[in-house]
């Protein structure tokens, strides 16, 4: 998450970055831009391979926040501030996907209209430390458990499938404990939600992953689509020594 420092310019893709500051070991990095509305204009990322995860937000105007997740592919993209699912959009990636040194741009505005300004967070898993994917819900309390590697500290998930769910926020801090049931929603002003039921977005947060403990559609609808981000609560690389 310190990325590494106020970052340089990088002339990987067809637009020079503002500043791009990565950091490599930890699969980060934090890019600004200027947009050129080209379709296919692409933007150098910093990292060593694929970001599996970029959001990227515009900000000299108005905008949503745009994801691309591996797991959607650069067909879709999601908006992390509604309840939507994901939608089909090439001029917002191109129908590209990001490579080691780069990630594509269509010419919608919200990633890059003429002259205005953006910022993109770009992140790919480390063993050990983070993991971005999808899973399939089963709709059963007893839910599906999803591999990490390690135990989460944090973990986002949203329902793909449809509209009309919001996205879940759980961490290890409000719950140190399981059952993990104080959820956020970063596309909702609502309260923190803490119910706990068959019926709510529940987790376990075990010490290779999580498991579902709920059947609710925003986690664990049977056959549902779900994409999620977990980072690790003690991070077997990248540590800082004391």
């Amino acid at each position: 998450w310190k990325a590494n420092g106020s970052g340089s310019s990088n002339t990987d893709g067809s637009i020079n970055s503002t500043a791009t500051s990565a950091s490599v070991d930890a699969g980060f990095s934090i890019v600004t831009y200027t947009g050129n509305a080209t379709e296919g204009a692409t933007v150098g990322h910093g990292l060593s391979k694929a970001p599996e995860v970029i959001m990227l937000k515009k900000r000299s105007g108005s905008s949503g926040w745009y994801m691309y997740h591996s797991a959607l592919g650069a067909t879709k993209n999601i908006e992390i501030q509604v309840n939507s699912g994901a939608a089909t959009t090439a001029n917002i990636w191109n129908d590209t996907e990001p490579t080691a040194d780069v990630f594509s741009l269509g010419n919608n505005a919200a990633v890059n209209g003429t002259s205005a300004t953006f910022v993109a967070y770009c992140f790919h898993s480390v063993d050990g430390y983070s993991k971005f994917g999808s899973y399939t819900g089963n709709g059963d309390a007893d839910g599906t458990f999803i591999y990490t590697g390690f135990r989460p500290a944090w973990v986002l998930i949203k329902w793909t499938s449809s509209n009309g769910e919001s996205w879940q926020v759980f961490d290890s801090k409000r719950d140190n404990h399981n059952l993990q049931h104080h959820r956020l929603k970063p596309d909702s002003d609502a309260v923190e939600a803490t119910n706990i039921n068959a019926s709510s977005e529940n987790i376990d947060s075990v010490s290779n992953g999580f498991k579902l403990r709920g059947y609710s559609n925003g986690i664990n609808q049977s056959g549902g689509s779900y994409i999620y981000m977990a980072f690790a609560e003690t991070p077997f690389k990248n540590s800082n020594g004391r």
